[in-house]
């Protein structure tokens, strides 16, 4: 479920960095405070345990902003 979301989280920052690439920082901030609050809380859990959630939620994290620089990539190098 949790994987689903973080897939199409990532698809809909792509599509928004190709076509709207200003406005689509708002969506990726969103994203990355979310995601941010995240990771910390999940950083709090005792042990390796929290080691690992912790660095799952940072890997979305970084996974959500590298789809949302490549709709922006992609947007720059198109001939539109």
């Amino acid at each position: 479920m949790l994987i689903g979301a973080i897939v199409a989280v990532c698809i809909i920052l792509a599509i928004l960095g190709f076509l709207v690439p200003r406005m689509s920082e708002h969506a990726r901030r969103g994203t990355d405070k979310s995601l941010g609050a995240g990771q910390r809380v999940a950083g709090k859990a005792p042990g390796p345990i929290g080691r690992l959630l912790s660095k799952s939620v940072g890997t979305s994290r970084k996974a959500a902003d590298k789809s949302h620089q490549g709709g922006k990539k992609a947007r720059r190098k198109s001939p539109v």
